[in-house]
């Protein structure tokens, strides 16, 4: 590659100011593809050379398991990067999720990293074959088949993003990370493997590995929603379908979350008022994602906890150490507890 800069070079600030800049409006699209990649290096590379030529942004990550993806795309720039992906065989065909709604500021710069995994799994073991996946369902076969008795639906997102909007009637594991949730729910479904079982997570990319480890488990008929909660509900708005997706839907970018309905279904960590708005820590120290509503924000100085409140309130200089004395007593944090699943129907 030569001289060649492949990553970013860019201060925050500079990388703003170019946004701010910009007289075009930007798309946010997410997409994955499992495939047995040899290279991953020489595919991160080829990506970054051609995205950051169209002043593309965003997080992707590389791996022997495939690509995934969040961006932004300059909209001048959406038929080239599409017709771009036609040409890669392994991501032809790839279904492009567009975010209910588009923020330019979503991403400042275009980072792709090379992962050992697209999705951490803790798995190891050489049998699973991640492309051997359940079958795809759109909105509207999802409808008919959670509607079906004894189907069992399953979110396969972690607590924090459950917490605030999930499907009607869906298990919510009580989980924080998707290694935690894989054996999860492999063993609280271990009863009903002749059962239909129905995955969904936010784009589709967790789902589908969950759903190719519930086959590898024995699991006889197993589903996942294509293009995760995102797609399904522009499919729903399209045709005119019922949406069964209540609350809001969590997104890795710095909105936190896309309003799908109305409803408010989660409640502040720190007061126990209805409040659906992820917030991190204000102390740069902790950074402890959590609900907080309004009220509290002001009144904890958009903290998690009276220690971090402390900290905070501290000069500059007297946090580092005043954090360090919290941590070792093991009362910095008061994390909220994930909440007990969703109870499986047995009828």
């Amino acid at each position: 590659m030569g001289k060649q800069i492949l990553h970013n070079k860019h201060s925050k600030e500079q990388l703003i100011k170019r946004i701010d800049s910009e007289p075009f409006d930007r798309k946010l699209i997410s997409f994955y593809r499992y495939a047995h990649l040899k290279d991953p290096r020489s595919i991160r590379d080829l990506l970054y050379l051609r995205w950051s030529t169209m002043g593309i942004l965003g997080r992707i990550y590389v791996s022997h398991e495939g690509v995934n993806a969040q961006v932004s795309i300059p909209e001048p720039q959406l038929d080239l990067f599409t017709q771009g992906l036609e040409m890669i065989d392994f991501l032809k065909g790839s279904r492009l999720n567009f975010a209910l709604a588009h923020d330019k500021y979503a991403f400042f710069k275009l980072a792709i990293k090379v992962r050992p995994k697209l999705v951490a799994d803790g798995l190891e073991d050489p049998d699973f074959d991640v492309t051997d996946k359940g079958q795809h369902v759109d909105a509207e076969s999802f409808n008919m088949l959670t509607e079906q008795a004894g189907t069992l639906v399953v979110d396969m997102r972690n607590q924090y993003e459950s917490e605030i909007g999930h499907m009607e009637n869906a298990i919510c594991p009580p989980a924080n990370s998707f290694r935690e949730e894989l054996p999860m729910v492999a063993r609280m479904l271990e009863a009903y493997k002749e059962r239909k079982v129905v995955m969904y997570c936010t784009g589709g990319i967790r789902c589908e590995k969950a759903s190719a480890y519930m086959k590898h488990c024995g699991y006889k008929q197993v589903y996942q929603l294509e293009g995760g909660i995102i797609e399904y509900v522009r499919q729903c708005k399209e045709k005119g379908l019922p949406n069964k997706f209540i609350g809001k839907n969590f997104v890795f970018d710095k909105r936190m979350a896309e309003a799908v309905g109305e409803e408010v279904i989660a409640n502040c960590h720190q007061c126990g008022m209805p409040s659906d708005s992820h917030v991190n820590c204000a102390n740069d120290l902790c950074h402890n994602l959590f609900i907080q509503c309004p009220s509290c924000a002001d009144s904890m100085n958009g903290t998690c906890s009276a220690h971090c409140k402390q900290i905070v309130n501290l000069p500059r200089g007297d946090r580092k150490a005043a954090h360090e004395t919290f941590a070792s007593t093991g009362m910095l944090r008061s994390r909220h507890e994930p909440k007990p699943t969703h109870c499986i129907k047995t009828t």
